[in-house]
């Protein structure tokens, strides 16, 4: 089965709907390689589609937008088989680390895409940097009086309460250093080790989140009075409750998003030159409004609007106060941390 009849099978059993739907309407349309590109879902699927497939799409481009989720287990699957349906993916670092190794990812070409228009050191072998987002620490105002610092967050006598972390390693041992008074520029290696015995200290009363949503409800619906999270889903949270949940980039990890392409993905090189596209600093600047995630694009700095400069994770302003996460450590090391991470919090 080539792709296209995959994503109508696949719409035929009510699996992914709006991809299928739209990548079969794009086969039909251009004479480029349909490009797909997979996102996490959600409202990403519209502003994916707005930002970034429209204006492709305008100068003759295929782009077709699925949100069904690039799970790293899936790519690996899909290159194994031999049997890839997906060109661009919505990914991080840990892609790289997971998937690199493995041999499931191709090069990015940089005779097409433009390093220029990547802050510098985001632009991987593997991996080119699309957005960036930062995890952070948020609390209920509600319940937790004044401005509570990284250092309380493991403060259960000064500000009782149950606390969220994400069940993952990547950022969560960042923010429990920082919070113990390492310097961000001390922060690589992590001290692995140091980080658990931090969680241990408030393991009662610690909360575990898989998604960005689950990490919303837990603040919003009060089954926590503080969390780790996404600054994307913190921000949300600001919104939503009319800034009862608050949320700080002080000590928190400045973190890319990155686009990846699977090895022996169906529209070859017009997968660079679809994400060539993506490093428009306007396209980046309605990403921002609309969810978010800051520009990758250094040209884009100077086109956010005032009132948005505040929730942009890599503005000037929140970059000082922030670690920025070190994608050689994650190659290395995420793997193994990963696992003992989920040992540690079973126990």
């Amino acid at each position: 089965m080539n792709r296209r009849q995959i994503l109508q099978s696949a719409l035929a059993m009510g699996v992914a709907p709006l991809a299928a739907s739209l990548s079969a309407r794009g086969a039909l349309a251009a004479d480029k390689p349909e490009v797909v590109l997979v996102n996490w879902g959600g409202m990403a699927v519209d502003v994916f589609q707005k930002a970034f497939a429209d204006p492709y799409n305008a100068k003759g481009g295929n782009m077709v937008i699925d949100g069904s989720g690039p799970v790293n287990g899936k790519i690996l699957t899909m290159v194994q088989a031999n049997d890839v349906t997906w060109d661009i993916c919505d990914a991080g670092v840990t892609t790289l680390a997971d998937l690199g190794p493995k041999g499931a990812l191709q090069p990015i070409n940089y005779d097409i895409v433009d390093k220029s228009k990547v802050v510098g050191g985001m632009a991987y072998d593997l991996g080119v940097a699309n957005y960036f987002f930062s995890s952070v620490m948020a609390w209920d105002s509600a319940k937790v009086e004044g401005t509570p610092t990284p250092a309380d967050f493991f403060d259960t006598k000064k500000y009782p309460g149950r606390r969220m972390i994400r069940k993952d390693s990547q950022a969560m041992l960042e923010l429990a250093l920082l919070a113990d008074g390492v310097a961000p520029e001390d922060l690589y290696p992590l001290d692995v080790e140091r980080a658990f015995a931090k969680f241990d200290s408030i393991r009662d009363d610690l909360l575990f989140w898989t998604s960005g949503s689950q990490s919303q409800s837990l603040l919003r619906d009060g089954e926590c009075v503080m969390g780790f999270l996404w600054s994307t889903r913190a921000n949300m949270l600001d919104k939503e409750t009319g800034g009862r949940i608050k949320y700080t980039f002080n000590k928190g990890l400045l973190q890319p998003g990155l686009w990846v392409v699977p090895k022996n993905n169906p529209a070859g090189d017009e997968a660079f030159h679809a994400i060539a596209s993506m490093q428009n600093p306007e396209e980046q600047v309605y990403v921002l409004e609309q969810m978010g995630n800051g520009p990758a694009n250094p040209a884009a700095a100077d086109m956010v609007p005032e009132k948005l400069r505040s929730a942009n994770p890599a503005s000037p302003e929140n970059r000082e106060v922030q670690a920025v996460l070190n994608a050689d450590w994650y190659i290395e090391n995420h793997r193994e941390t990963y696992q003992a991470f989920l040992d540690r919090i079973a126990l």
